[in-house]
């Protein structure tokens, strides 16, 4: 067909032709109800209103409906076609797709790949069913607390129609109060946090991204305290103590990276870096080259594209799948401003990059942290043992300007006062780390 979308040419062909060539879906009515939720929207008056396909039997107002998932039962309230409009209809058939309101509440109860069947007509749900399960986390904090309330109300209301999205509460004495908030991965992510500025106004603190650890508990204690075994960790104040746990595991994906051939050893040696394990290459032709690694999430998931695009000016792609959780050396650090733990700044990290990250945050607090009048050591450690340090020097008053000769004596004891109470400052002061500098630290870095 010679279609031109510009003009509006033959478009209408292009229906009448997907009608013959593509065959209807195989349904009998006579069968029980089966029905497939393949999206949902909230609306504020009527409730959830899911999208359902049809593979048998056929439904309308009254019906008394499952959700195979939940087990929830509901009563139908009206259901109709999409003309794209809703177009209310008396009943919808096996073979036909169209929406269902039947007074669910939150968009949690319409999960998408869900399957709806009669009341005490139970039927085998569809495969492939999956809860959403989040992959990546980060916290979000108001700019202004004052703006709590409406960033609140704002999460609140871009939730009901993103039911993948987790939420718990959070608060940190650097930032304030706000959430901890589950994605299903780094661009769902952003795509949220544009939604929340474009259509709420919303300017918000989003800080690096985490992803969720495992832990296989062998203290009796622990285990009796949470109820099981394994425990997932999606904060480095959970990370429990290392005698307590059998063994740690981080989550893993398989990355397919497809590139022209001559960017196969830079985009080797990066995977390398990421402590990525090589699966499988295979060459498309002469100008492609598909590359297969496992990669561990947390090495990817800020900015190992932007890595990979920067090496191959821009031809490679990169795309990636689940896949589960295997056993690794994480440890937790901890940052440490003269000699107290600051609890925002803790991470857990991979044994092996432990010192490399370490130092990379420490020379960051260095520049972000504003001088005092005693000398502060930024340091990182893992439990007792001190992995990396800087040291922010204090400013200081030339106190021997006023010296113009005579005895040394007198320039020493000078210098042995200002020492003195250098040492007693830095013992009783305390350092105040402003909001701006926790941003800076946390935040994803531009340059990385």
């Amino acid at each position: 067909l010679q279609v031109s979308a510009k003009q509006g040419t033959n478009v209408e062909r292009v229906l009448q032709k997907v009608v013959e060539k593509i065959p209807p879906p195989p349904c009998d009515a006579a069968d029980p109800l089966k029905a497939l939720v393949f999206d949902s929207t909230f609306d504020h008056y009527r409730g959830v209103v899911a999208n359902i396909a049809l593979f048998g039997g056929e439904v309308q107002k009254g019906h008394k409906i499952v959700s195979a998932h939940t087990n929830k039962r509901y009563e139908v309230n009206e259901v109709g076609i999409l003309t794209p409009d809703e177009q209310p209809a008396h009943k919808l058939y096996a073979g036909q797709v169209g929406y269902l309101i039947a007074g669910m509440k939150e968009v949690t109860e319409a999960q998408i790949g869900d399957t709806l069947f009669l009341y005490k007509q139970p039927v085998e749900p569809l495969p492939g069913f999956k809860s959403a399960k989040p992959m990546v986390f980060a916290g979000m904090y108001p700019v202004d607390q004052t703006e709590y309330n409406n960033l609140k109300s704002a999460l609140e209301r871009l939730t009901l129609n993103d039911s993948s999205v987790t939420v718990h509460r959070d608060s940190s004495l650097a930032l304030g109060a706000g959430w901890r908030l589950g994605f299903l991965g780094l661009l769902h992510m952003e795509v949220f946090n544009q939604r929340l500025e474009q259509e709420y106004n919303m300017s918000v603190i989003l800080t690096a991204p985490t992803v969720p650890y495992k832990a296989i508990l062998s203290s009796a204690k622990l285990i009796k305290e949470h109820g099981k075994e394994e425990i997932t960790i999606i904060s480095p104040s959970q990370f429990p103590d290392r005698l307590a746990v059998s063994e740690y595991m981080e989550p893993v994906v398989l990355g397919t990276i497809v590139t022209p051939p001559e960017y196969i050893g830079k985009i080797i040696a990066l995977c390398q870096d990421r402590r990525a394990v090589q699966k499988d290459t295979l060459y498309l032709d002469e100008h492609r080259v598909v590359l297969k690694y496992l990669f561990p999430l947390n090495e990817i998931v800020v900015d190992f594209y932007d890595a990979l695009k920067s090496l191959s000016s821009g031809y490679a792609s990169f795309d990636y799948e689940d896949a589960g959780y295997q056993a690794a050396d994480l440890v937790k650090m901890d940052v440490l401003l003269n000699g107290n733990p600051v609890e925002e700044l803790a991470t857990i990290v991979h044994n092996d990059k432990a010192h490399a990250t370490g130092k990379y945050l420490c020379e960051r607090l260095k520049d972000a942290i504003p001088r005092q009048l005693f000398e502060i050591a930024i340091q990182a450690a893992i439990g007792k043992k001190i992995i990396a340090r800087e040291t922010l020097k204090a400013y200081r008053k030339n106190v021997v300007a006023k010296c113009y000769g005579g005895d040394i004596s007198r320039r020493m004891k000078l210098l042995k006062r200002q020492a003195e109470g250098k040492k007693l400052m830095r013992r009783i002061g305390n350092v105040e780390v402003p909001r701006d500098a926790f941003i800076s630290v946390l935040k994803r870095p531009a340059d990385k």
